[in-house]
């Protein structure tokens, strides 16, 4: 697995810092958050920061995506405002399009995003119509550039779930620079279906997972352990995927080492009781004249 850190968790470390940390801890991938202590996407000199960043990345073997969940990137005093769908769109659409210049000059394949919510005053049909049409300026742009966007579905937002994100790609003809960022917690909070299931139907779209630990009907993302989703058979479902596995806590920068030590220990002990499965299930099948089909039962998570 390429294990991944969200640099939205490390807000208290410059990020050259919390890129050598992560790489002692054995992560292979940041996904880096841009935002006023991150690559700050309106700082002057960006171009450097993003040169001297690159080559850090380099030096040190890891892979990025670029994230675009900051808080108050936007907006100091409301919450991931302006979005796609509200007033000022337009400069959500700005901000998108010189991530996706960032991501082309660090190297990083995906520039992930969200639709934001539904202003009160918006039909439900024209907020659909004005994400579809914002999205596509932005696919042009991603076409030029060679970058893919990673669409987040995000509880409470317009695209809150993975029938919403279906009814995006059907809009925009299935595009092939539109991939799907899949939030393991979210499968918890609100799909119908279990989280194993959720991976299995999200295959086709997926370019960026987001993982973390949560509750039934709760939007809290959790430490591993401290919520209720059953995590080998999410790495199984996960089999053949090659892009970022990447813990998102965002809140919990404060003692950002320590969980992102233990985040890391928890996920490989979960990826090696999966394989200790998998050859115990191996080794009963084989004296059973099985073959190796009941592998293939264990990392389909059944």
């Amino acid at each position: 697995m390429n294990w991944a850190y969200c640099t939205n968790g490390f807000s208290g470390h410059r990020l050259h810092e919390a890129l050598d940390l992560l790489s002692e801890l054995g992560y292979t991938g940041a996904a880096i958050t841009l935002d006023h202590g991150h690559l700050d996407p309106y700082a002057p000199g960006l171009s450097a920061q993003v040169s001297r960043i690159a080559g850090l990345l380099d030096r040190l073997g890891m892979n990025a995506v670029i994230e675009t969940g900051g808080r108050y990137t936007l907006d100091p005093r409301r919450k991931h405002h302006p979005t796609l769908i509200s007033d000022g769109a337009d400069r959500r659409a700005g901000f998108l399009n010189q991530a996706m210049r960032v991501a082309a000059d660090l190297g990083a394949p995906v520039v992930h995003l969200w639709s934001g919510i539904r202003p009160e005053d918006l039909p439900e049909e024209a907020a659909w119509a004005r994400l579809a049409r914002q999205c596509e300026g932005l696919l042009a742009t991603a076409d030029r550039l060679g970058v893919t966007l990673g669409f987040e579905p995000e509880p409470g937002m317009l695209v809150e779930d993975l029938s919403g994100f279906e009814r995006l790609s059907a809009m925009l003809g299935g595009h092939p620079r539109l991939g799907l960022t899949l939030d393991v917690g979210h499968c918890r909070c609100l799909e119908p279906d279990d989280p194993p299931a959720c991976v299995r139907r999200a295959l086709p779209y997926l370019v960026h997972v987001q993982i973390e630990d949560m509750r039934r009907g709760v939007h809290e993302h959790l430490e591993f352990g401290e919520g209720e989703i059953d995590f080998p058979p999410v790495l199984a479902a996960l089999a053949g995927y090659r892009g970022q596995v990447a813990v998102e806590l965002a809140r919990h920068s404060h003692a950002a080492p320590q969980v992102a030590r233990r985040s890391i220990a928890f996920l490989r002990k979960a990826h090696d009781e999966l394989g200790e499965k998998g050859a115990g299930r191996h080794g009963r099948d084989r004296a059973e004249g099985g073959g190796v089909a009941g592998v293939g039962t264990v990392a389909g998570g059944g």
